[in-house]
């Protein structure tokens, strides 16, 4: 089987590619849950997927206008005084509806959205493969420094502005990560598995191990194991990646039912 499957020209770069991202996307929905945020991360891939569907009459690459509308969308979130999933769900309607209204505007609009929203991990190129490795080497090398802020601004919020200690730094960082998470992911695997791994395996983690780093790790395997089994599982019953994914993710939920470990 690994002669075709893993190891065969055809489906190395995308596999490489989407493991990249199944230990990344973990790790920056880790963070997203440490803020109480997780719904952003729906909002962000719906909100890139219809930035992506500009691409065609734009003329540019998807990942381009896909980041511009997600960057965008994180700006207009820092005029809100104090945002909450209220406001990610707004922002998940209106991603969702533009995509599907701009894919009636443009030629080969529903096909773009379709791959959009359910995956299109085989037809991924070289691009896809560089920033996934980027992403992944930007989230391990800032992440022992990025994740005690983040959490000491989400258990003291006053605690920068009464030390007059700037906290711009930490959020850009953190909002490009998330940025960059929501897009690669978007384009790479599809809205629905992204968000899911932006979203189950931190969850599951958080459920079952005492102490942040823990929960660390196990979301990034949780991942890491998720996507190599619907990546075989999808190949091997010829079925789409991305429901594949999403519901192995979907059933990897039920470990929230086992006690916590000691």
């Amino acid at each position: 089987m690994s002669d075709w499957l893993l190891f065969d020209p055809l489906f190395r770069l995308p596999f490489l590619t989407g493991l990249c991202l199944a230990v990344a996307l973990p790790m920056v929905g880790a963070l997203l849950r440490a803020r109480d945020e997780w719904l952003a991360a729906l909002g962000l891939v719906h909100v890139a997927a219809a930035g992506a569907v500009l691409s065609g009459p734009l003329h540019l690459p998807a990942l381009l206008t896909a980041s511009l509308a997600a960057s965008l969308a994180v700006v207009l979130r820092l005029f809100i005084p104090r945002p909450d999933n209220a406001h990610f769900g707004v922002m998940i309607l209106i991603g969702w509806s533009g995509a599907l209204l701009l894919a009636g505007f443009v030629p080969h609009g529903h096909v773009t959205g379709e791959s959009l929203m359910r995956g299109q991990l085989y037809f991924t190129h070289s691009v896809h493969l560089v920033g996934a490795v980027m992403l992944l080497v930007l989230v391990l090398v800032s992440m022992g420094w990025l994740q005690p802020r983040v959490l000491r601004e989400r258990l003291f919020p006053d605690w920068y502005s009464a030390n007059r200690i700037p906290a711009w730094p930490h959020r850009v960082l953190f909002g490009a990560l998330v940025v960059a998470a929501s897009v690669l992911g978007t384009v790479a695997m599809g809205a629905f598995a992204a968000f899911a791994l932006l979203f189950v395996p931190p969850w599951v983690a958080f459920g079952l191990m005492h102490g942040w780093q823990r929960a660390l790790l196990l979301s990034a395997g949780l991942g890491a194991l998720a996507y190599v089994l619907a990546f075989v599982g999808a190949m091997l019953l010829d079925q789409p990646f991305g429901p594949t994914l999403v519901l192995i993710l979907a059933m990897f939920s039920a470990l929230r039912l086992v006690p916590r470990a000691r």
